[in-house]
């Protein structure tokens, strides 16, 4: 585990939701002390990471930096993508449902 990058992705996605690290360590029921036990070596529990990234919305494979292989896996970089996640990641819950739905709906649709 890269946990230079986990500490990095942990505060991409705070930054998004607007909340700090330490308060979504705690309030996610992680730990208030993650992340500094992660600077200093420690490596979080699988459970840990399952608990942060449920709060702030994410997969654990986003908060550790793994990459998607596969016809699915989104190209890293894309601008427009970046876009869409900081935009879809700063809504309410509710509202990132309804817009998985509709994403839904647009991909069973025939192309015109």
């Amino acid at each position: 585990m890269d946990m230079a990058l986990f500490m990095q992705n942990v505060k991409k996605y705070c930054q998004l939701q607007g909340v700090k690290p330490k308060t979504a360590c705690r309030e996610s029921g992680a730990g208030e002390g993650l992340m500094n036990n992660v600077a200093s070596g420690s490596a979080p529990s699988v459970e840990k990471v399952q608990l942060l990234a449920t709060y702030l919305g994410v997969t654990t494979s986003d908060l550790l930096g793994e990459k998607q292989n596969g016809p699915d896996a989104i190209p890293t970089g894309d601008e427009r993508l970046m876009k869409m996640e900081r935009l879809f990641l700063s809504l309410p819950q509710k509202r990132r449902e309804e817009v998985l739905h509709f994403m839904e709906y647009l991909s069973a649709q025939p192309d015109t």
